[in-house]
């Protein structure tokens, strides 16, 4: 008689570098492997929906090509040579050579890197403990979301706003700067249910015509990098057409007549003269806002990939407090909800043995730091180990050409922890095995939302995969490198960090299985003040005092308007790069995790480039051609795909491929900068100028 499989269903929260950290049933099988996984229906925010990639997470989890073992290389680097070995002996390896680095060229020759490959507190930040310990060169983080953060932080005193689940009960739902049909789905469920239950309308703003936009009953699209002008024109008409609502402005901001005057000459006509939008549609979209006093503004990572996306951001922010959106359930505005959690990470990231001295080395900047640049070396000695954990900089870090360069130095020892062979892994000296979500314990909050959460470990690793906190255990007992976390347990370290931050234990949290911290309707809604120190909401910006965490004033800094306005700090398109390029996220990849599972490569295809047909036609490129874009950084070729919802003059090439998928072997970012953004630092991802031309057959070189 067949015996059937035991099926049992647990719960986790995805852990991936997404603000919707979506509450998951899994089935596990046999306690041994995972069936299917589905959004869970008892935490309201997911409500029972998450995106395609993650409900086949079993297609990835249990991949034939996971790394299941150590490696050392035993070929050039780059060459995908590697021969077997123990654990002890990579481990060894490893505090050798960084103990050597040490000696000869001091501390901060070491250099642990890591990102957001995992979002849990345990396995992503634990790093920073070693780092602090040892005294190693610390880790500034600025390839994500710091640039939006600050901006939206300059307006409210704080990084958090309206319950996003408030969207689901407002008549008008803004969604600016994010694509979430793509990147975050739990947006998009709460947004429909306000259209079927209210009658609620969608207006997307973005920068080409994607899933979302197709989906909203009002669509702009702007020029990259104008959002600015455009918030502008939209407070211009509010102001003129008598939706300003003065008795708020004048309890709750600090300076409207002062703004009102500044944006007497930003009209629709100077506004759709930057940004290409109709006039007609920006008077539209202002009389939607003005008239619907229950307006969402639900705005995204977008800002955060434009030189002057700080400023931008804090512009289309300043637009509900304007009409006075914020007094009202469904209205106001939301980015992400990091000043909600204080969790304390003390133990994690070993606060008490952080050295202010240590020079912070730019995340951003890994091309110039390893290449030798002395500016962005902080003028210190040459990075000489690393360690990397979660993620995959020769994919997607900026300036591929110099970070290529790097990764290839014969002098660079380069451990990798990881869960396929990636790009980076390639490059390293020693390879090390990595556990995915569900092999592990962890701690998570929502960027996206207000939960936060315990993930269990559900089922065994394969092979000899080790978590995070396991490889940093092991070194920090060859380094010498004490500290009471590296001898907890993940489990014992996500208590004491409950315990330490005011959240109860851990039992308490695995009880509640997603908990709610979302603040109380009037704090969330700032009906008591504002978090800035005079309780306003802040139109007039001061750059220099930010609420927020950084490394320093930078960029052009000094160059920032105060009151909202068109910075013209992006890379202007010019005769010799005619096209403004954006990377934005595809639907089946997450950065470059999924790159490796049959379902997301089948629905992403090749690496392609969206193009206007007149465009295209004015170059003799037809749809499906190879066609090669380039400029100062360097040049990657890709295919064609003609599509009329991209404006003239745009280029939009969507998510990271892999490197090697790309006609010739060089990935989009190629094209990127890593030039520091005012005025905290920050990536601009999407703020490129580009050339374009049809790529001949001939001079198509294929790895």
């Amino acid at each position: 008689m067949n015996q059937h499989a035991k099926i049992d269903i647990r719960h986790s929260t995805c852990p991936h570098d997404c603000p919707s950290a979506c509450a998951l049933d899994v089935e596990v099988i046999d306690n041994a492997s995972i069936g299917r996984v589905r959004g869970s229906k008892q935490q309201s925010y997911t409500a029972g929906v998450i995106c395609a990639k993650v409900a086949r997470y079993a297609e990835r989890i249990h991949h034939p090509d996971r790394l299941t073992y150590p490696m050392f290389r035993v070929g050039p680097k780059g060459s995908g040579k590697f021969a077997r070995i123990s654990w002890d002996d990579a481990l060894d390896e490893i505090a050798g050579r960084f103990n050597a680095a040490e000696r000869e060229f001091g501390a901060e020759s070491v250099w642990p890197y890591y990102y957001a490959g995992t979002m849990g507190l345990v396995m992503r930040d634990g790093i920073n403990r070693l780092a602090h310990v040892k005294k190693y060169s610390r880790f500034y983080s600025t390839i994500c979301s710091t640039i939006a953060r600050v901006g939206f932080a300059a307006g409210t005193g704080k990084v958090a706003g309206v319950d996003p689940r408030e969207m689901g009960v407002s008549d008008l739902v803004v969604i600016w700067g994010t694509n979430p049909v793509n990147t975050q789905v739990n947006v998009m469920t709460h947004a429909m249910r306000a259209r079927k239950e209210r009658g609620a309308r969608i207006a997307a703003i973005d920068v080409y015509n994607n899933d979302t936009v197709k989906q909203a009953d009002i669509k702009i699209i702007l020029r990259p990098g104008t959002d600015g002008a455009f918030a502008c024109g939209v407070m211009h008409v509010l102001f003129r057409e008598g939706f300003a609502d003065r008795d708020y402005l004048a309890r709750y901001t600090d300076c409207p007549a002062e703004l009102e005057a500044h944006l007497a000459t930003r009209t629709p006509e100077w506004a759709s003269a930057i940004t290409g939008v109709p006039v007609a549609e920006i008077e539209a979209f202002a009389r939607a806002v003005g008239g619907t006093k229950r307006a969402f503004f639900r705005l995204g990572y977008g800002f955060t990939r434009s030189r002057n996306g700080a400023a931008q951001m804090h512009a289309a922010l300043c637009i509900p407090a304007v009409t006075g959106a914020w007094q009202y359930e469904g209205g106001g505005a939301f980015f992400n909800n990091y000043a909600i959690w204080k969790f304390d990470e003390s133990l994690i990231e070993g606060h008490d043995a952080i050295d202010r001295t240590t020079r912070q080395l730019d995340q951003s900047k890994i091309g110039r730091i390893l290449t030798g640049d002395a500016a962005a070396l902080k003028n210190g000695p040459p990075v000489k180990a690393m360690l990397i954990q979660n993620t995959n900089p020769m994919a997607v870090a900026p300036e591929q050409a110099l970070v290529r360069q790097g990764f290839a130095r014969q002098d660079l020892f380069m451990a990798v922890h990881e869960q396929f062979m990636t790009e980076t892994a390639q490059m390293a000296d020693v390879v090390l095995p990595a556990t995915m979500f569900m092999e592990h314990n962890d701690l998570y909050y929502g960027g996206g939302h207000q939960h936060i959460s315990v993930g269990a470990k559900l089922i065994e690793p394969p092979g000899e995969c080790r978590s995070n906190h396991e490889v940093l255990r092991g070194l920090a007992r060859r380094l010498k490198a004490a500290h009471p976390a590296f001898e907890m347990s993940p489990r014992e370290l996500i208590d004491a960090t409950l315990r330490k931050s005011g959240h109860g234990g851990i039992t308490e949290l695995e009880a509640d299985l997603w908990r709610d911290l979302q603040p109380d309707f009037r704090t969330s809604h700032y009906l008591d003040g504002f978090a800035h120190a005079d309780g306003k909401f802040h139109f007039k910006a001061d750059w220099t005092h930010v609420p927020l965490g950084n490394a320093g004033l930078m960029g052009a800094w000094d160059q920032m308007p105060s009151l909202p306005d068109h910075w013209r700090a992006i890379e202007e398109a010019d005769e010799a790069h005619p096209f403004r390029l954006a990377t934005s996220p595809s639907r089946s990849f997450l950065n470059t995790s999924f790159n490796e599972t049959p379902s997301s490569q089948a629905r992403e295809g090749a690496p392609s480039v969206m193009m206007h047909p007149e465009d295209a036609a004015s170059l003799d490129i037809a749809d499906g051609d190879a066609v090669t874009l380039g400029n100062m950084r360097g040049e990657t070729t890709l295919t064609a795909k003609l599509f009329d919802g991209v404006r003239r003059g745009v280029l939009i090439a969507e998510s990271v491929h892999p490197n090697k998928a790309h006609i010739g072997g060089r990935g989009i970012n190629m094209l990127t900068g890593a030039e520091a953004v005012a005025p905290f630092g920050g990536a601009a991802f999407h703020d490129n100028k580009v050339w374009a031309k049809k790529a001949a057959s001939a001079a198509i070189p294929i790895p």
